[in-house]
């Protein structure tokens, strides 16, 4: 008894230790690629063209991770995969207009992640919305000029909940994201919120008080909801 309880520990001891250094490698491997590839938002896609080793070092690390059952460990996870397998999906096919002029760029390549294989839009539906948190909508990065700005650190599952407020509050006080029209009492917002209003809320009001709770300067309830138009160009840097 004594022999198997030993070797129980061991395995447990060395599954952990293993899972651990695997997990802080990635984590730091992707705030590195990031820091020196993106900055303002826009990505350096011509230079990862160029050299791609820490890019695939990463895609190897994305397919192969064994998660936890931690929450924030798996969602900080899944939005480092899905922004970091955005960029890889771009750079196989650079130089390009942006997302929507590759074929199954979110619905049709498929990637490994985690042991499992899945497109983009699987792994947007199916692993990170269904945490029910829609600040995820400015953390998640399409490619696209009109997204939320792509943060240049990593998202981590002990500052998860910290770095989504922060990208949260950036894109709602941007007036280029979300643009208010004081003479003709008007606020134009993106069609992320469209797209995705069962998140945010299933009428105009409730996703202008979902807003305001970003806002430093509130929009007035009575001001009227409209979209402008989604722009797919590349969010090169």
């Amino acid at each position: 008894m004594l022999k198997v309880n030993i070797v129980g520990v061991l395995f447990f001891s060395l599954f952990f230790t293993a899972h651990a250094t695997t997990w802080g490698s990635f984590e730091q491997k992707a705030e590195q690629f990031l820091k020196k590839h993106v900055a303002d938002g826009k990505v350096n896609y011509t230079a990862i063209k160029k050299s791609p080793k820490e890019l695939n070092e990463l895609i190897k690390i994305i397919g192969t991770t064994k998660l936890s059952e931690s929450k924030n460990e798996r969602m900080s996870f899944y939005i480092n995969a899905y922004n970091i397998l955005v960029i890889k999906g771009i750079v196989n096919h650079y130089p390009v207009e942006g997302p929507l002029s590759i074929d199954g760029f979110f619905d049709g390549e498929q990637y490994q992640v985690a042991g499992e294989r899945m497109t983009l839009n699987d792994l947007e539906n199916k692993k990170i919305r269904v945490y029910k948190d829609a600040r995820i909508h400015f953390a998640l990065v399409c490619a696209a000029i009109s997204c939320p700005a792509l943060t240049s650190s990593a998202y981590t599952s002990k500052t998860l909940s910290t770095h989504l407020q922060r990208q949260t509050e950036k894109a709602l006080n941007d007036d280029n994201f979300i643009r208010v029209k004081s003479q003709s009492k008007a606020v134009y917002v993106s069609e992320i919120f469209k797209w995705y209003k069962e998140d945010f809320g299933t009428s105009d009001a409730a996703l202008l008080r979902y807003i305001n709770q970003y806002r430093r300067v509130k929009i007035p309830s009575s001001y009227e909801l409209k979209y402008y138009p989604y722009s797919w160009k590349l969010n090169k840097k």
